[in-house]
């Protein structure tokens, strides 16, 4: 019967398993840094190891708010949570387990007239806006540190990515422990009050009975993992701003920062012995605790990859999540007490007795051996007489009696409604399932041709690309090789025009006809050195081997005049003074005339150098 109570919150840590564990281990999963297998064990074992070890500080709290004393009731409680989240999560709205269960219990509060603790609701409420902070900071200073880190370590990349894959399990290893030791009070925490076994002693360690539940709890979130979170690991992470391999591994330190300082028992000791206010030991939202990572680090680099819609929505989601647990917790619980009779409250006068003898049961339960030893045992524990131990029986008794009809009866109709439900439901929908798996290995098919095809497309593109670049090469070197030959053309016309000029002064002897062959030779040099074919072609060729850089030097100087790009050009090709003078056909110093020109246009200081901030377009 315990067991079947359970289930609901069985079904809830299931569903925390499978989405949550994606805050933990869903970027390094989905960039292929971590194999899914190694990430479900890491997780699953530290889940269940920080329910166990340090869950019982949140339950607390939690326990605070609504002390759901009946197991029907829990059982109804922590079912509203499931379905809310269930429900929410299948139409596409970001939830918050955490609140789910906050809600469910303040519907059993009012349902059952139970006052609402408000210093333990005000406590909780607080840190669904504390939390999302603190993640912001915590983020943000990692991420400081961490590039302080690289600047100073300088790695090499393999290095660094063996490294950033190692701090990625341990981060997620931590972030499961502060999962399994935040979040296990949204699953079990309201079977507690309800279900008190008995402690077990191993020798080496002992289970409380909060600790037992805990750890079926664990072993629900770990197996909610393994079945289900894949898919969600996969293709988590860039939801709301696309992350690298770092930041992921910063906002999920960050996030399990978040949720451990929530948990631990001794940090809130040490905080309160050194003055400060202790620490709310309260569970806390994975979801809401990373996405105030990620925002945070998000509006650190300027707030420009935020996806604000997305950021709306989850909004949306803890708004309406404890609103929707509240009211389908309220009318569940009328629902089962007054259709099934089950009591979703014990009363003082009949839970107190119960309480009593289960104590007696957890703490003699090897030295009972018939009625009147169990009698006896009562006496002695509770320091009453014989007609008082007589009442204290009876009074149980009775109450276990209602039990055996109102508890067992029920409990076994529901689940033989259930089961006939999905037998029902199976049948019924037999065809369509087959339908859809031939859909869907239809499907599968067709994505892996069109991976097929992306990987030849995506090898073409790579042979394209290495062919484009030596085709580039090839043209660069040619055009080296013409700017070479028209400055060499150039300085041989030069050295020419200065052996004809030469050559004049030599005939002041009146040879008219000389002359007249001499101004002729010295027409055509000088036609040749203004008109030369060579320097057009040149200039053309140029352009056209370097349009994208025309392009971004017209955008960020749109004032240059043509023959001031061609200036750029040429110093992006590393020519000098003297060899961009040969190709323009002008002096050297019109030459460094127009590069300061040049730098007056471009706002280029004295002590920065032209030709490099040229080569950075």
């Amino acid at each position: 019967m315990i067991l079947f109570f359970l289930s609901s919150g069985l079904f809830l840590g299931w569903s925390l398993g499978a989405n949550d564990a994606a805050n933990v281990f869903g970027s390094a999963v989905g960039s292929r840094m971590v194999r899914f297998k190694q990430a479900a064990i890491i997780a699953g074992i530290f889940v269940i190891l920080g329910a166990v070890i340090q869950g019982s500080g949140a339950s607390h709290t939690l326990g605070k708010l609504g002390a759901v004393n009946a197991i029907a009731g829990s059982f109804t409680v922590a079912l509203s949570a499931a379905l809310t989240v269930f429900w929410m999560t299948r139409l596409k709205v970001p939830v918050s387990t955490s609140q789910a269960i906050v809600g469910a219990i303040i519907g059993w509060n009012l349902y059952t007239g139970n006052t609402t603790d408000s210093a333990a609701l005000v406590k909780i409420t607080t840190t669904w806006v504390s939390g999302p902070i603190l993640g912001a900071i915590f983020a943000i200073l990692l991420y400081l540190l961490l590039k302080l880190y690289l600047k100073k370590t300088k790695l090499h990349l393999v290095k660094r990515d063996a490294y950033l894959r190692t701090a990625l399990l341990i981060v997620g290893a931590f972030g499961s422990y502060s999962l399994g030791a935040n979040n296990i009070a949204n699953v079990m925490g309201v079977f507690v009050p309800a279900i008190p076994l008995p402690a077990i002693d191993f020798g080496l360690f002992s289970l409380t009975g909060a600790q037992q539940l805990f750890f079926i709890g664990g072993v629900a979130i770990a197996i909610g993992i393994f079945t289900y979170s894949k898919k969600v690991m996969e293709t988590v992470g860039n939801s709301l701003m696309p992350l690298s391999g770092e930041t992921a591994m910063i906002v999920v330190l960050a996030h399990s920062l978040v949720l451990f300082v929530f948990s631990s028992q001794g940090l809130s000791n040490f905080v309160q012995s050194i003055g400060l206010p202790a620490i709310p030991l309260v569970p806390v939202s994975s979801s809401q605790a990373i996405v105030g990572a990620i925002i945070g680090l998000g509006l650190f680099k300027g707030g420009r990859n935020i996806k604000y819609g997305v950021l709306r929505g989850i909004t949306l989601g803890w708004i309406t999540t404890p609103l929707i647990a509240g009211i389908l917790s309220f009318f569940a619980l009328f629902f089962v007490n007054n259709v099934f009779m089950l009591e979703v409250q014990e009363s003082h006068a009949i839970s107190m007795p119960i309480q009593k003898i289960n104590k007696v049961v957890s703490e003699h339960l090897m030295s009972i051996d018939s009625i009147a030893d169990f009698k006896h045992v009562i006496i002695e524990s509770n320091n009453i007489t014989e007609l008082e131990a007589d009442k204290l029986i009876s009074l149980t008794e009775e109450k276990l009696e209602t039990n055996i009809v109102r508890n067992f009866l029920p409990s076994i109709a529901i689940l033989f409604i259930g089961i006939i439900s999905f037998l029902f439901y199976f049948i019924i929908n037999k065809q369509k399932f087959k339908r859809l798996q031939k859909l869907f290995n239809k499907k599968e098919k067709q994505v892996n041709i069109l991976e097929e095809k992306i990987c030849l497309l995506e090898q073409d593109q790579k042979n394209e690309t290495v062919k484009f670049v030596d085709e580039l090469k090839f043209k660069n070197k040619e055009l080296m090789d013409m700017a070479i030959s028209i400055i060499q053309k150039n300085d041989f016309l030069i050295k020419l025009k200065k052996q004809v000029m030469q050559f004049k002064v030599s005939l002041q002897d009146g040879n008219k006809v000389g002359l007249k062959e001499f101004n002729q030779l010295t027409l055509q040099i000088n036609q040749n050195l203004s008109i030369d074919k060579d320097r057009e072609i040149f200039h053309l060729q140029a352009e056209q081997l370097n349009f994208e850089f025309y392009h971004r030097l017209m955008q960020r100087f749109p004032n240059l005049t043509p023959n001031e790009k061609r200036l750029c050009t040429l110093l992006k090709l590393n020519l000098s003074s003297k060899e961009i003078a040969s190709l323009l056909n002008i002096t050297p110093k019109s030459v460094e005339m127009n590069r300061y020109r040049l730098r007056k246009k471009m706002n280029v200081n004295k002590d920065e150098k032209l030709t490099e901030i040229i080569r950075e377009l």
